[in-house]
């Protein structure tokens, strides 16, 4: 389409400005209920009212917000954070089709989760992420997987917890230290307050760890999309570098470089440089569907 996506630039205030006034003041617009975003979004969808499309990214500020503060440990600021999220709740709100029967807040999680991950990516370079990967999976599943084993005190973990994630993620125990180091280290209390003069702390902003049937739906549904890209990307490649990928990049065990080597009777770096050239194959192919989907939108 033509139109421009919605903005909140007639806003005046920001989360990189003031974070914790940032948080309060959103709260003052209202929920909308679904017949009033019914109206609203068909008042965008046909006619391009920027009013009804400020209204209806307004009214979920509080969402992109709550969202945000689940990515709060990669050591980003969060009000950067809950920035790229409203830019990925305007995205949502210029591509919804009300007609679909989904409120705007199922359709418009996939695109602030999107919009803040890859601010993530684009902001910890590979070297601080580290290229297999596994070691990408650590980053992405650290915080989850030390929640699960209640290991939530600040500081370095405890050996024992240190080894149990290197044998589940597959990678050193350096490495898992050194992650977790990086990722703790801007943290801050939970319990601290967000302002001196009002009541509230930064745990009541944190996402809840049961996810009602609209994350879950929204979550299925951008794992089945990926999926696709995936599949369809891999179709791309030959059947050697398919493999080769496969086995190194796409299992939770991955073949070692030896293996890939004596299968193929070719050198371990032979092997690597396959490797290497299939996912850059991959990453083109995948990118360029993600553009066609959107333009599609």
């Amino acid at each position: 389409m033509g139109y421009m996506a919605p903005s909140t630039k007639d806003l005046s205030f920001s989360p990189e400005d003031n974070l914790s006034r940032y948080l309060y003041r959103i709260r003052e617009y209202p929920m909308l209920e679904p017949e009033e975003e019914l109206d609203l979004a068909r008042r965008w969808q046909e006619n391009q009212d920027e009013e009804a499309a400020r209204r209806m990214v307004t009214s979920h500020l509080r969402l992109v917000a709550k969202i945000a503060m689940g990515y709060r440990g990669y050591g980003l600021p969060v009000g950067e954070l809950i920035s790229e999220g409203n830019v990925g709740m305007m995205q949502a709100v210029k591509r919804f089709d009300p007609e679909r029967g989904f409120r705007l807040a199922t359709y418009a999680m996939w695109w602030i989760r999107a919009a803040i991950q890859e601010y993530i990516l684009r902001s910890w370079s590979l070297v601080k992420m580290g290229t297999t990967a596994a070691q990408k999976k650590l980053f992405f599943n650290l915080r989850k997987i030390k929640a699960q084993m209640q290991a939530i005190d600040e500081g370095d973990l405890h050996p024992d917890q240190v080894t149990q994630i290197a044998d589940r993620l597959d990678v050193s125990e350096t490495e898992v230290v050194n992650m977790n180091r990086r990722l703790s280290g801007s943290d801050q209390s939970l319990n601290a307050p967000l302002r001196q003069d009002a009541d509230g702390e930064w745990q009541d902003w944190l996402v809840e760890e049961t996810e009602d049937q609209e994350s879950r739906l929204a979550d299925t549904q951008e794992f089945s999309e990926r999926r696709d890209m995936l599949d369809a990307a891999l179709q791309s490649l030959s059947e050697r570098e398919r493999h080769i990928i496969s086995e190194r990049r796409l299992k939770e065990s991955p073949a070692t470089l030896q293996d890939l080597s004596a299968e193929y009777g070719i050198s371990r770096e032979r092997v690597r440089q396959i490797e290497v050239r299939a996912f850059e194959k991959l990453q083109k192919s995948v990118k360029n569907a993600v553009i066609e989907r959107h333009i599609s939108h």
